[in-house]
Formats: C-alpha cells, sequence, structure tokens
C-alpha cells in the first residue's frame, strides 16, 4: 500500500494565505500621479481651469480612469457647517475638475456608467427620506458629460441634475461620494480598500484655498443600490 502523503497544518495555513494574498492583490486598485494633457473633449473654458497633472487609476484589467483637478477650486464667502458636509467651503453647482472613464463602471448608486470625458461638480445630497442611510456623509460630486458642460462657470441645483442625468442615462444623477481624510493614507495620492461595501477610495490633495485632502469612491456603491 502507498504511503499517505500528510502536509502539516501549518504549511496548509501558509499556502492558503499565500494564494488568499495573491487573489486580493489581483483584484487590487493603484493610483499615481502623473503629466497628462487635459482631455480635448472638454470646452476651450473649462479645459483651461484644469491642471495637467492628472490621478490615473488602474484595476484588475488595467486603465480604469484619470482625473484632472481644478487649479484652484473657488470658496464660498459662506462655508456650510451642516451635520454631515465635510467640504462645505465649496458651494453647490461648482466645478472641481474633470475624469476620464475608461471602461464601462457604476456610481455609488450602482447605475451603470458609459466610457467617456465627464466633468465633475460639487453637490450635497439631500436631507429627506428617499436619501436615508446613504451615507452619514454628504458631499458628492456628479458626472456631466462634456459635451453638456461647456462652461466654468457655477451651475443651480437643479440644472446640475437634469445635466447629469445625461450621464447617467436615468432618472436619477450619477453621483460618486466624497469622504473626508479620516482614514487617508500617508502618502498622497493615494488608495484605499474599505471592507464595508467593498469601496475603494482614491485620496488626494484638492486646492480648496489651502490644501485639503479629500477621499473620492471610485469603485463600489452605496449599501442600498
Amino acid at each position: 500500500m502507498k504511503a499517505i502523503c500528510k502536509i502539516p497544518m501549518a504549511v496548509s495555513v501558509v499556502v492558503l494565505a499565500s494564494v488568499l494574498a495573491s487573489a486580493a492583490a489581483a483584484q487590487s486598485y493603484k493610483v499615481e500621479s502623473a503629466a497628462t494633457p487635459v482631455p480635448q473633449e472638454l470646452s476651450a473654458s473649462v479645459h483651461d481651469t484644469l491642471s495637467d497633472n492628472a490621478l490615473h487609476v488602474t484595476g484588475p484589467s488595467g486603465a480604469f480612469c484619470e482625473i484632472w483637478l481644478r487649479k484652484s477650486v473657488p470658496q464660498t464667502a459662506t462655508p456650510n457647517t451642516s451635520l454631515g458636509v465635510n467640504f462645505g467651503q465649496i458651494a453647490e453647482g461648482t466645478l472641481v475638475g474633470a475624469i476620464r472613464l475608461d471602461a464601462r463602471t457604476s456610481d455609488y448608486r450602482g447605475q451603470q456608467i458609459q466610457p467617456g470625458v465627464y466633468t465633475l461638480r460639487y453637490m450635497l445630497i439631500p436631507v429627506d427620506g428617499n436619501h436615508q442611510g446613504v451615507s452619514p456623509y454628504r458631499d458628492y460630486l456628479l458626472l456631466v458629460p462634456a459635451a453638456a458642460d461647456s462652461s466654468p462657470a457655477d451651475v443651480s441645483t437643479k440644472d446640475l441634475l437634469t445635466l447629469s442625468r445625461k450621464a447617467s442615462g436615468a432618472g436619477h444623477p450619477s453621483v460618486w461620494s466624497l469622504l473626508p481624510a479620516d482614514t487617508a493614507p500617508p502618502a498622497l495620492p493615494g488608495i484605499v480598500h474599505q471592507e464595508d461595501g467593498d469601496l475603494w477610495i482614491v485620496f488626494f490633495q484638492a486646492p480648496l484655498g489651502t490644501p485639503a485632502t479629500v477621499g473620492l469612491v471610485v469603485v463600489g456603491h452605496a449599501p442600498e443600490s
């Protein structure tokens, strides 16, 4: 009878841990900053407000998105200090930057968003029963197709909702959650995986008067989505 080869338990645990670690690494996202031309799809006036130093996010399938921030984000004279608001120095409807999605993805609401170039504008989630439990924070960026957003000037909340529905192709705008610096990594830009919700959050310095650390959820969506 052939001898049965027994693998020590400790070795099995090490092998299993290695396999799981390799699987996790294969599914990870990364971010780096690099000089990158601002997309020509943007209007000339929007194009000129953006820095040509972009955040490049890559994922398991390669390039995921590129983000260009505004050179200087205008500040409101009366910051919003309401509960759940972290970046109330930005007025609603303000242009914050632009993003190029390299592949079809989903926003924080779980809506499918097509590849392409979009502007990013700031908005606060309403305090009402329709949005209860979505997030403890009210700060969001809304996507607007580049072709539909030709001026860097602020837009009204009503107009922003209408414009962002063009990005989602649905009755709800395309929303992307902003988070405070609580879980930011030591080096910026950086990306963090949050197991609760399986979120990937890009942290970066935003030009908000004095630089402020901002987190943007680029992968994952709200629990009830």
